[in-house]
């Protein structure tokens, strides 16, 4: 059952999604909260973060491609790590080490699903170890639950408002450029932004402004150019 703060945000969040998610962080007993779009072929696009922490922590999970958000939009199930030391480094092998510079102990991710559809992820972040409780976990169900909806209902946001606008922009002049397919052009700029460990947002960015190409053997952006008056 949902607790009458919930049902609040609840209704808060049906006539103004962002002033409804103020808050449901600490109503769920997290430090910090994030809602991802599932954009097809696994990858995601930040829609909302409650801190730069938790946007941090999804831009790593899209730069590597892996971690709970992944696995949960995969599979479609729960993804609820309560003590991210105890998790096996296999697991996810190049987010654990990236992670240790984050304060993030545990993860929780739901996944937006209706039916056979899912739309995307709802994490959850503590900076210490520890479970949801019982009320903690119906509340965040039931938040789970309303952005589907809403979601369902409101579809995808202009590109123009996306989080990783340059990502998706890049990933299309690289797809030219190279002449690889868009998954792959992706996965080109993901191991250019973690090899050389970068952004992959600011990485885009050289790559749209064309400071960056992509088909050297390691290359490295371009300095601006001075302008002449």
């Amino acid at each position: 059952m949902l607790s009458p703060e919930m049902n609040d945000k609840l209704r808060a969040l049906h006539s103004d999604a962002g002033s409804g998610l103020d808050g449901c962080a600490a109503l769920l007993g997290m430090d910090h909260l994030v809602v991802s779009l599932s954009l097809g072929d696994q990858v995601t696009e930040q829609l909302w973060s409650s801190s730069r922490i938790s946007a941090d922590f999804e831009d790593l999970q899209f730069t590597l491609g892996e971690g709970p958000g992944p696995d949960a939009l995969r599979t479609r199930r729960l993804v609820l790590e309560h003590d991210v030391a105890a998790v096996d480094a296999e697991r996810w092998p190049a987010l654990i080490p990236a992670m240790s510079r984050l304060p993030i102990q545990a993860v929780f991710c739901l996944p937006l699903s209706l039916g056979g559809i899912t739309v995307g992820v709802l994490t959850g972040l503590r900076a210490s170890p520890g479970h949801m409780s019982g009320q903690e976990t119906d509340d965040a169900l039931g938040l789970a639950a309303a952005l589907t909806l809403q979601l369902l209902c409101d579809g995808r946001p202009p590109e123009d408002e996306l989080h990783r606008a340059a990502v998706h922009q890049a990933t299309g002049m690289l797809s030219v450029q190279l002449a690889l397919p868009l998954s792959e052009a992706l996965l080109r700029l993901r191991a250019y932004a973690y090899s050389h460990d970068r952004s992959i947002v600011e990485a885009a960015e050289d790559v749209v402004s064309r400071r960056l190409r992509l088909d050297d053997d390691d290359p490295e952006p371009e300095s601006p150019k001075e302008t002449r008056g």
